[in-house]
């Protein structure tokens, strides 16, 4: 297969965890036959300093022009600690996702048996869990009109739904059901919102459709509890954008680093995938950062073209790495010495020779990320 892979680095330690992500995709296209390509362009803090825009036009025609997006990450210190800045970040990313019609946010949560000491919660709870969030991502509060008095003692937004827009994304989730654990969690606030209680209206005809998968409901409170007290009862979960944006985050401690969890937007004819970690400005160059999110975001991107197998040897080499501890800081405190960039040559080795078990892991001490 043939691909043109537009690489929009954005900020902080994006452009050294997508580095890692090419690596492991070049590797795929040696492995299997493919041809890849990976124009880059500027998103985020890095163009707004090189353009005044956080998404310029450049980008976006090359972004219309390519198969799918591998997205690093966005945001600085002063965009961050400035409320009153007139143009942020974030508001390339927002307006990407509008661009391509990318209505859908999907987010795999999972929690390695290899990893579970490093999270906060139980390993008894937490065993055995494998999510999949399926969040609305073009409508709702933060696209909703947005208002203040004159006096800036008053502030409202508005959040919108159509029937259009919970419709298209709850077929995915339903669909992506049908090849799992066959559960769908619709998560709302029915009780208070009116937008809610048309998510909950309209999910539970659309579920007429797919009789082979159970249907249940979480007001958002709940939910959000029940992540912590029991995760592995969810199969997939489908919310709005607030809700899911927040609900997401929260899942990324199961796992022990929001380093691991990728994420896909999809809806539109051009995919975007990205890790679901922020810029982390304070790691940046200093080859501390988890590259596995970013690598794992390839993996979902080969999935979205049919390219299963691919995508699979990613994963084992993902587990490999995880299961031989060849990872940074965040997940092996006791070793210093692993540099993101060796994270990545050892996950590209493993690609490149997967039959081949004995892995000398000295060598990622040297530097020669070796698979012999």
């Amino acid at each position: 297969m043939k691909l043109t892979i537009a690489v929009l680095p954005g900020d902080g330690i994006g452009p050294e965890v997508t580095r890692e992500a090419i690596k492991a995709l070049k590797a795929i296209a040696v492995a299997f036959d493919h041809q890849f390509s990976f124009p880059s362009a500027l998103v985020g803090a890095t163009a707004i300093d090189a353009t005044g825009d956080p998404l310029p036009q450049k980008t976006l025609e090359l972004c219309n022009s390519s198969d799918a997006i591998l997205f690093g990450a966005i945001g600085h210190p002063k965009y961050d600690n400035d409320p009153t800045a007139p143009v942020r970040p974030e508001q390339g990313l927002l307006a990407l996702r509008k661009e391509l019609g990318l209505f859908a946010n999907i987010r795999p949560v999972k929690a390695y048996d290899m990893l579970l000491h490093h999270s906060p919660l139980k390993q008894d709870r937490i065993q055995g869990t494998d999510i999949s969030i399926y969040r609305e991502l073009t409508g709702g509060i933060y696209f909703g009109k947005k208002q203040l008095n004159e006096a800036g003692t008053e502030a409202s937004d508005l959040c919108v739904y159509t029937k259009h827009e919970i419709e298209r994304i709850a077929h995915l989730a339903f669909q992506a059901a049908r090849t799992r654990k066959k559960k769908v969690t619709l998560v709302d606030k029915a009780n208070v919102l009116e937008s809610s209680r048309l998510w909950r209206k309209v999910v539970t005809e659309l579920a007429k459709d797919y009789p082979d998968v159970t249907l249940d409901f979480l007001f958002v409170d709940n939910a959000a509890m029940q992540l912590i007290l029991n995760p592995k009862q969810f199969d997939v979960i489908l919310t709005e954008n607030m809700f899911g944006d927040i609900l997401s985050d929260e899942a990324s401690v199961i796992g022990g680093s929001i380093g691991l969890l990728a994420s896909a937007s999809v809806g539109g004819d051009i995919g975007l995938f990205e890790p679901i970690h922020g810029s982390f400005p304070q790691a940046t160059g200093k080859g501390i950062a988890n590259p596995i999110a970013s690598i794992l975001s390839a993996g979902m991107l080969l999935t979205h073209f049919g390219l299963r197998k691919e995508a699979q040897r990613i994963e084992k080499a993902v587990e490999k790495a995880l299961e031989l501890s060849v990872t940074t800081p965040d997940l092996n405190p006791a070793n210093t010495l692993i540099t993101t960039s060796q994270v990545g040559d050892f996950i590209e080795d493993f690609i490149l020779n997967p039959h081949d078990s004995n892995v000398n892991f000295q060598n990622i001490h040297l530097g020669q990320s070796t698979i012999i």
